[in-house]
C-alpha cells in the first residue's frame, strides 16, 4: 500500500549501524525530536559524560537540593555541546515544553532543572548535552548510504534501559541481532 505521508522520523530513533565512519556517531542511539523539509534534530541517548552528572550540571545553577538526584548527563551529539536539553515522561510540562510523537517530551529550558533539582520535575528524565542536526535534505541523503537505521522509538527503551544498553535493545526490539551486523556496506 502507498502513502502520501512524507518519511519523517519524528519519535523514531536513529541508530548507527556499525561501519559508520563518523567516530562520533559510533554505536549512537538518537532518539529524533523533529524531522520535516526543513531538517533534522535528534538527541542521544546512549553515551554519557564520564565527568558530570545531572547535580553537578544543577549546581551549576544554584538549583540543587538534597532531592537533586545524581543521575548521568548524556552526550545529545556534537553540535552545540553546551546547550542543554531534557528528554522527559509527559507527567511534566513547562515553558516550551514540546512533544515528541507519542514518546516523550522535551524541554530545553532551566525550569525543567528547577524542578528535577526540587524533586517535583518529571518522574522519568534524561539530560543531555548537545544535539544531532541535520539541514533540509541532509538525513534522507544520509539514509541512502551505509549509515543508519531506523527504529520505533519505545519509551521502555528510552527510560528503563542504561544507557550503553540503549543500542543494542532498540536493534533486537526491531528484530535484528546488532552482533549479526556487518560492518561494511555492500553493492548489488
Amino acid at each position: 500500500m502507498m502513502t502520501d505521508e512524507p518519511p519523517f522520523l519524528t519519535g523514531r530513533l536513529l541508530l548507527a549501524l556499525p561501519g559508520m565512519e563518523d567516530e562520533r556517531f559510533r554505536e549512537a542511539a538518537i532518539v529524533m525530536a523533529t524531522h520535516d523539509e526543513e531538517g533534522a534534530i535528534g538527541i542521544g541517548i546512549g553515551k554519557t559524560h564520564p565527568e558530570i552528572s545531572v547535580r553537578d550540571l544543577v549546581a551549576q545553577f544554584g538549583l540543587e537540593t538534597d532531592d537533586t538526584p545524581d543521575a548521568p548527563v548524556h552526550i545529545g551529539g556534537p553540535v552545540e555541546p553546551g546547550r542543554g536539553f531534557v528528554l522527559h515522561s509527559d507527567d511534566w510540562g513547562g515553558q516550551d515544553t514540546i512533544r515528541i510523537a507519542d514518546l516523550c517530551s522535551l524541554t530545553g529550558t532551566t525550569d525543567v532543572l528547577r524542578a528535577i533539582g526540587e524533586g517535583r520535575g518529571p518522574k522519568q528524565f534524561i539530560v543531555a548535552l548537545g544535539y544531532a542536526g541535520w539541514s533540509g535534505g541532509q538525513l534522507e541523503d544520509e539514509m541512502t548510504r551505509h549509515g543508519w537505521f531506523v527504529a520505533d522509538g519505545e519509551r521502555d527503551i528510552l527510560f528503563k534501559e542504561k544507557p550503553a544498553n540503549r543500542w543494542a535493545a532498540a536493534y533486537r526490539s526491531a528484530g535484528v541481532d546488532p552482533a549479526l551486523l556487518s560492518p561494511d556496506s555492500g553493492a548489488a
